[in-house]
């Protein structure tokens, strides 16, 4: 067998293990070796698990041998996003506020997990407050992006995309409230999958389901270099769990589906940067050669879709939250929370009710076209990977950001699976695009981006 576990799926991996093949304790070894000198030049993990990591290998490796059936992720290393609860460790949040807030048991989708094999090398990174597209706060410091240093990771699973692009696990938790696993995803050269919400069960002792934003349809998903490890990490973190109020427990595969794609260059208007209109010609040539019919129909409404998604993120105490960004002292907390300060003052019960009554039109609207195109293939944002901390140089700056965003604030607000598949990098710059799917059909995004995964080629790992 080769000796870098990177150079395999997750899948074939965690094969390779049960097979006693190759031992876990030599995976993880390896793998944390790897984070030893990878990642001080990036600052991706932040909170370091290698002594539970080696304890965890040791005993799989002894049920292992004793025929135990040790789960589909046996010795598959990943990561967790400090935001979520993972026994003995700070959920901080990206906050010297809850530096100290330390978590007495897994996150459920962690249980999860681990009951199937997954082996936690570490945990990564996020802005304060997972509030941006970057990713940097008092508490751990910045992330850097492993393609090229002055882009952004992405955010607010910078650390997450960071890691797993540079070979750091096989895959990366992430949690995704207006585009925090498919941005990083996209920015650092790898792929990513936004489940709907419900599939993956995210509350947290510590902190309830606060951090989480539920009435927002955040949600926990994986990033990855191979769609199929999304689907492994999919198949993993999934499962009811009555702990959270949302979790359903859905099929993870549907019926069978049409091999009919809708196209869509410019959603809600937004003006499409030329490299990546190319890559959403390429892929539509992909699909077409592997037999899809892809057409440019209209689609339902889509730019009211962000107002409201923000409109109701500004509803959930953005007062407090400002308050915290302060005491916090961070600026891109601070800069994101004052820009829409009065916004916020001027949504009123009245407004706060009509919200969902129109999220309701356009989630209606947005099932009925995913009847007759069930893949949407759109730009994940209108630019190529932000400057690192571009958002703070100034209100016109984030504004562009934020408008530049909308296919990804939009899609949770919709209530809709969606993944980022990367179309290549160049000139260190990477790029990709996105596939949507109706709820529950995770499935559909997974067999989709595998097709354009195929026709584009696999990510490479950085670094």
């Amino acid at each position: 067998m080769t000796s870098d576990p990177n150079s395999l799926s997750a899948r074939e991996l965690a094969r390779r293990i049960k097979s006693r093949e190759i031992r876990a304790t030599t995976v993880i070894r390896q793998m944390l070796d790897r984070v030893a000198r990878v990642n001080p030049a990036i600052n991706a993990i932040v909170q370091d698990c290698a002594d539970d990591a080696m304890q965890e290998a040791e005993l799989l490796d002894a049920r292992i041998e004793a025929g135990d059936d040790v789960g589909p992720l046996a010795g598959v290393p990943v990561t967790i996003k400090v935001i979520s609860d993972q026994a003995g460790y700070a959920t901080t949040n990206g906050t010297t506020l809850a530096a100290d807030l330390i978590a007495t048991q897994d996150s459920p989708f962690l249980r999860n997990m681990r009951s199937k094999g997954a082996i936690v090398i570490g945990r990564t990174n996020t802005p304060a407050f997972s509030y941006r597209w970057f990713t940097s706060n008092k508490v751990h410091g910045t992330t850097l992006n492993p393609h090229n240093p002055s882009l952004t990771p992405g955010g607010s699973s910078g650390g997450a995309g960071a890691a797993t692009s540079a070979g750091l696990g096989h895959i990366g938790h992430g949690t995704d409230i207006a585009g925090s696993v498919r941005y990083p995803a996209y920015a650092c050269g790898i792929q990513g999958l936004r489940p709907t919400h419900g599939r993956i069960p995210m509350f947290n002792q510590t902190g309830g389901d606060r951090p989480i934003g539920a009435q927002l349809m955040a949600v926990s998903g994986p990033l990855a270099r191979r769609v199929d490890d999304l689907r492994l990490g999919l198949e993993g973190m999934a499962g009811y769990s009555p702990d959270d109020p949302w979790s359903v427990p859905m099929p993870l595969r549907g019926p069978d589906f049409a091999k009919r794609v809708a196209l869509v260059t410019h959603p809600g208007g937004i003006e499409t940067d030329p490299r990546i209109l190319a890559d959403l010609e390429r892929a539509a040539e992909i699909f077409r050669a592997a037999g899809w019919t892809v057409e440019t129909p209209e689609i339902p409404e889509i730019r009211e879709a962000v107002d409201l998604q923000i409109d109701l993120w500004l509803s959930d105490d953005h007062e407090a939250k400002l308050k915290a960004a302060r005491a916090e002292d961070d600026p891109g907390a601070i800069a994101l929370l004052e820009h829409y300060a009065d916004r916020a003052a001027a949504i009123d019960k009245d407004t706060f009710s009509k919200l969902f009554l129109r999220r309701s039109a356009l989630i209606r609207d947005w099932r009925a076209f995913l009847e007759d195109y069930p893949v949407v293939l759109m730009p994940v944002s209108a630019e190529l990977p932000f400057r690192k901390d571009e958002d703070l140089e100034g209100p016109a700056t984030l504004t562009r950001l934020w408008t530049a965003q909308l296919p990804q604030i939009a899609i949770p607000l919709l209530g809709l699976p969606a993944i980022s598949i990367c179309s290549g990098v160049e000139n260190n710059i990477p790029s990709g695009v996105q596939l949507v799917a109706a709820p529950w059909r995770e499935d559909i995004c997974l067999t989709a981006g595998e097709v354009l995964e195929q026709g584009f080629g696999l990510p490479q790992m950085t670094m």
